[in-house]
């Protein structure tokens, strides 16, 4: 769950920290007021993209940090290793992003440098947003057959029809590339010998071809290195080197001994110095040895290389593009040996795969269809008590053409609001109102198989009053049981049902407009406040018995 927020210096906020608790947090304010800072604040942690216009006039940087803390890291974790990032430590988890005026961002996972994808990454795994585009969503067919698959918990379905079906793609294209592949002259048969031939002389593994570079970048200043190590190894042991004139500082050191034997460590150091000396010498002299490579040595070094030069220049840059290019040129020669026992085989490998692809997703449409009964009776009971008592709420799964990523059968959510009307699909006859109850109900239904612990709902009760705006409360801190649960309300029918209130005010009686949010859950009495505002009128005491209502105990 998240802990703690730190805000600085973005858009009208000057800074703010805050601190959440479990459960269910609404946000209010006037339309303007500036909550959408807060939600800007998350999503900047989440990864999302933003210039630098964000920051606060007349301020150097804007930056967000928060703590979340996960009671079971476990998941966290294996991404944090993925990412090659510290792991939670206590299960906290330190986010932090801060967007400078004149210098490139910074971004912080556990106080070590992470990148926008990592901090991408890291984001679908803590938080989700729900905003107001979120009921248009559920007009897509595909957005309809993901939420039937969640609710039915597929997943492992999807995955092995998935792999069934990626297998069957990758063989039916190599069955028809091999097909439309011309038949190679016996020139082109030759060449690409050939270059297998030059490849297979050289070592293609990373360690070799580094191996490489390095003996031809020293054959090829062996005489500067070699001047270098009989140097060395002239001013180590040489006539005049350090060895020559240590040895008449260790008789001394030897005759100190004999005088005070409290010098003896000081003496046994110098012995210890000149015995590292005289071994520097050697292993100086060794390397400028083995720098003298005789011709046939260095012939052989400067052919390999140029040899890797001309196929790494040919090939693509790297190793990687070179062994590519060595298993295509294998492969179009393993065909051209037997074009027909080639194609042969790859049309049994692809109509097998074809065959497993269709088992693994007429499996997955018995799955959907025994799901599409149950989430349309659930979620038509949700929906009954989001006002609409005689609705019909139907899933239907469909037939596809053909085989897609999604196998072959999508679904298709039909409504009709009003008894005696035949449900039609969503995208028929919903109005925003009734898409956006639709999919508070979806939404209820499916929270306890959501992974994500922080669900942040940005106004979608817009559409939405009166009685209803109360079950869409009791939804949310329904929702709030399983997830941590922030939603920017407008309604005080759910507002009031929140565990925590955060109020968001804009003050523009100074120079320049400044944001404040503050936290109001505390104190009924400035919550009583906040609700009658949000009734109609903060001092009018029929807003406030109102509001002492809604809050009740």
């Amino acid at each position: 769950m998240l802990q703690s927020l730190r805000i600085r210096n973005l858009a009208l906020l000057e800074a703010v920290e805050l601190e959440f608790t479990p459960g269910f947090t609404a946000v209010t304010g006037e339309t303007g007021a500036g909550k959408s800072i807060l939600l800007g604040a998350l999503s900047l942690l989440a990864g999302e993209r933003a210039d630098k216009t964000v920051i606060r006039q007349g301020a150097p940087a804007a930056e967000v940090e928060a703590v979340l803390h996960f009671a079971a890291p476990e998941r966290l974790n294996a991404v944090l290793e993925e990412l090659q990032l510290p792991p939670c430590e206590d299960g906290a988890l330190l986010l932090r992003r801060t967007l400078p005026r004149d210098k490139a961002p910074r971004i912080t996972v556990n106080g070590s440098l992470a990148t926008l994808a990592a901090l991408q990454r890291l984001g679908e795994v803590w938080i989700d947003f729900h905003g107001p585009s979120e009921p248009r969503r559920l007009l897509r067919d595909d957005c309809q057959r993901e939420l039937l698959d969640l609710f039915g918990r597929h997943g492992e379905d999807l995955a092995a029809y998935r792999e069934a079906f990626t297998r069957w793609r990758e063989r039916a294209a190599e069955q028809r590339r091999v097909a439309t592949e011309a038949r190679l002259a016996p020139d082109q048969i030759e060449f690409l010998r050939a270059q297998l031939g030059r490849m297979d002389q050289l070592e293609l593994n990373a360690e070799a071809v580094e191996q490489l570079e390095r003996d031809h970048q020293r054959l090829s200043r062996a005489q500067e290195l070699t001047g270098l190590t009989e140097a060395l190894g002239q001013g180590l042991a040489g006539e005049d080197g350090i060895q020559g004139r240590l040895a008449p500082l260790l008789r001394m050191a030897r005759q100190l001994e004999e005088l005070d034997p409290a010098s003896a460590p000081l003496a046994g150091r110098l012995a210890s110095s000149a015995v590292e000396l005289a071994d520097l010498a050697e292993e100086f002299a060794a390397l400028g040895q083995a720098l003298n490579l005789d011709p046939e040595q260095a012939q052989e070094i400067e052919q390999r290389m140029a040899t890797w030069l001309e196929v790494r220049r040919r090939y693509g840059g790297d190793l990687a593009a070179v062994l590519a290019a060595r298993e295509e040129m294998r492969r179009r020669l393993e065909v051209q040996g037997d074009v027909e026992g080639v194609l042969a085989r790859l049309e049994r490998e692809a109509a097998e795969a074809l065959r497993e692809a269709r088992r693994c997703a007429q499996a997955l449409r018995a799955r959907r269809e025994k799901a599409a009964r149950e989430l349309a009776r659930t979620a038509g009971r949700a929906i009954a008590r989001l006002g609409f008592a005689k609705a019909d709420f139907q899933v239907r799964v469909t037939s596809l053409p053909e085989l897609g990523p999604g196998g072959d059968s999508g679904a298709e959510f039909l409504f009709s609001p009003n008894v005696g009307e035949a449900p039609l699909p969503l995208s028929r006859i919903a109005s925003s109102g009734e898409l956006a109850r639709v999919m508070l109900a979806l939404k209820t239904v499916l929270a306890e198989l959501d992974g994500v612990p922080l669900l942040v709902f940005d106004e979608v009760d817009a559409n939405v009053g009166g009685e209803i705006g109360k079950v869409v409360g009791e939804n949310m801190a329904g929702i709030a049981r399983a997830h941590q649960v922030l939603c920017v309300t407008h309604l005080p029918q759910v507002a009031a049902q929140a565990a925590a209130h955060l109020v968001v005010t804009k003050d523009q009686s100074g120079e320049r407009a400044v944001v404040r949010i503050e936290a109001i859950h505390e104190s009924r009495k400035a919550r009583v406040t906040e609700l009658a505002r949000m009734l109609g009128d903060r001092q009018a005491r029929s807003a406030q018995r109102h509001a002492e209502e809604l809050l009740g105990g």
